[in-house]
């Protein structure tokens, strides 16, 4: 993976002078395109040597739910010329880590069990931002593997309060 890193660390810091104080807007837009260009079947079909960059660009955009700023239509059409596609996911994951840079934010993915209320999110966030000491941008995903608490990922820490670490825990003292 560390390739792929390589080969996307020098679009990411480019993009990221080039919008300047629009971090937000750009993070949005390139989020969205990452998510259509990590599609295996769009790898595949731009990857042909029987399409040309145009078609490639015309698809994504077609799939696109919202038209692109003309910034985002340059950085996209020079990604597809140099055939750097793949490495758009990369590209927006290193993007967000320089916008949460300047911003001093993280972002952080709360992995639960069940559906978070609103409120109940807000008291999570306050504490989850005392815990790691910065300011987070979480991002709520189910897993009912969990069977209750919650994990959560911010960068490489991990906090896991949820019942299936603790069986496991469990399950390691006793067979020790």
């Amino acid at each position: 993976m560390a390739e792929i890193a390589t080969i996307a660390r020098p679009y990411a810091e480019a993009l990221f002078k080039a919008c300047g104080q629009d971090a937000a807007g750009a993070a949005a837009w390139l989020d969205a395109v990452a998510a259509v260009a990590a599609d295996a079947q769009l790898q595949q079909f731009a990857d042909s040597p029987k399409v040309t960059p145009q078609q490639v660009f015309d698809l994504i955009a077609g799939v696109l739910k919202s038209p692109l700023p003309t910034a985002g239509q340059n950085f996209l059409r020079t990604v597809i010329d140099n055939g750097r596609l793949a490495a758009l996911p990369e590209i927006a994951a290193q993007f967000r880590a320089l916008k949460n840079a300047r911003q001093g934010t993280s972002d952080a993915t709360v992995y639960s069990a069940f559906a978070i209320e609103p409120a109940a999110l807000a008291e999570l966030s306050t504490a989850l931002e005392k815990r790691f000491g910065r300011q987070l941008n979480l991002q709520v995903e189910l897993q009912p593997e969990l069977i209750g608490g919650i994990r959560v990922v911010v960068g490489d820490e991990v906090l896991d309060t949820s019942v299936k670490a603790r069986l496991e825990q469990m399950k390691v003292a006793l067979t020790a």
